[in-house]
């Protein structure tokens, strides 16, 4: 079949949605968007790009409009909390220089520009209270509206009105990780890396945005005491710099910079068991939430959103292509999260011995064999989901 005159309806105006409305429309589809804000866009904070995601952008002809944008990253360095740098990743040796970091509302309104452009129709204040899935699937508003279509995509993230109705409901459960993001000056002109610094029971990530004119900052500790999840709740600065106090001058001198912070708790979902069903599918956090270990959340629901509309297009049927869909992206997906879950834990060694053992470890590793350390990611990186089968 094709898409071709297909009435397709995305809910969530975020990075899937905006990116499978565009994939969709391109391909002939009539496309509408359902997003509850009065206005697309998004809060302050940065995300990484790697070559996977970056070959989707590219093949839906916005990737030179991503590139314009944003800082092309040379490595990511592992660093001690208080000393010397544990290990470089030269991302100069990958055999896709493709990675880059931008900021996320540059992000959605690249995309909402290419959504616009391709023909889709966005409807703005549209909340969606429940979505009935069936041969024509129904989604209510919260304004008493019913609007039928022909598909009905969930592209609305970890609270999805789509998922309960294909799963059930299901209860997240709190990792013991709270996070804060910010972003500030880049006073002192650092290079295009991705910093993490390890500490017990903490990491902090920094990385440059907009022309290295900003430094994106995400802070992560262990703690007891849960968050709501959501990126909305504000803390105050000194407590992201009471907790971090230990930490060396490098972070000293970027936490002295933080004016205002956000903080959330990460909670961990299960995968979706079905992401589709009833001419209705899932898509990104919808279908399978991920933890921030691999930042790999953006470029797995731009994955998502090619798959969909290339099986969707190439299938005989609506239920065969979003069928085909899930079994393309299922088992990938799942060994994202499961990575990005058990790379948490590297980050944090509390104790003093057994992390001066893994970090003399990477450090000889990266000494010794450079590549091979970079290239444990490739499995990740080299995958292109616009040429996959």
């Amino acid at each position: 079949m094709s898409v071709i005159g297909l009435n397709i309806l995305v809910i969530g105006g975020g990075i899937g949605g905006l990116a499978v409305a565009r994939a969709l429309a391109l391909r002939g589809g009539s496309v509408t968007l359902l997003e509850q804000a009065e206005a697309i866009a998004e809060v302050g904070a940065g995300l990484q790009i790697s070559p996977n995601g970056f070959a989707v952008l590219d093949a839906l002809g916005l990737g030179q409009d991503l590139v314009r944008g944003s800082v092309r990253a040379n490595a990511v360095s592992l660093r001690d909390y208080r000393r010397s740098e544990v290990l470089r990743l030269d991302l100069g040796r990958l055999e896709n220089r493709n990675y880059y970091f931008t900021h996320r509302a540059d992000l959605i309104e690249i995309l909402a520009h290419g959504a616009r452009e391709a023909g889709v129709r966005i409807r703005l204040l549209h909340k969606v209270d429940r979505v009935d899935p069936g041969d024509r699937p129904r989604v209510h508003t919260a304004n008493g509206a019913v609007i039928e279509a022909d598909v009905v995509i969930g592209a609305d993230g970890l609270h999805s009105c789509l998922r309960p109705a294909l799963n059930g409901d299901a209860s997240p459960r709190f990792t013991g990780q709270v996070a804060w993001r910010t972003i500030i000056p880049n006073d002192a002109n650092r290079p295009p890396e991705a910093w993490v610094h390890m500490g017990p029971g903490r990491h902090m990530v920094s990385y440059p945005l907009r022309g290295g004119s900003a430094l994106n900052l995400v802070a992560v500790q262990e703690r007891h005491a849960w968050v709501d999840e959501g990126w909305s709740h504000q803390d105050s600065p000194d407590t992201l710099r009471a907790t971090f106090a230990d930490f060396g001058p490098e972070v000293q001198k970027m936490l002295a910079r933080v004016e205002t912070v956000h903080l959330w708790g990460l909670f961990r979902h299960p995968v979706a068991r079905h992401w589709q069903g009833g001419n209705s599918a899932l898509l990104g956090d919808a279908a399978h939430p991920t933890l921030p270990f691999l930042a790999q959340g953006a470029c797995m629901a731009l994955e998502d959103a090619w798959a969909l509309a290339d099986e969707l297009d190439n299938s005989e049927d609506t239920a065969s292509g979003l069928a085909a869909y899930q079994a393309r992206r299922a088992a990938r997906a799942s060994r994202v999260i499961n990575a990005a879950t058990g790379n948490a834990w590297k980050y944090h060694l509390r104790s003093a011995p057994v992390r001066f053992a893994a970090h003399t470890a990477l450090k000889v590793g990266g000494a010794l064999a450079p590549s091979a350390m970079l290239h444990q990611f490739d499995w990740i990186y080299n995958h292109d989901e616009t040429a996959a089968a």
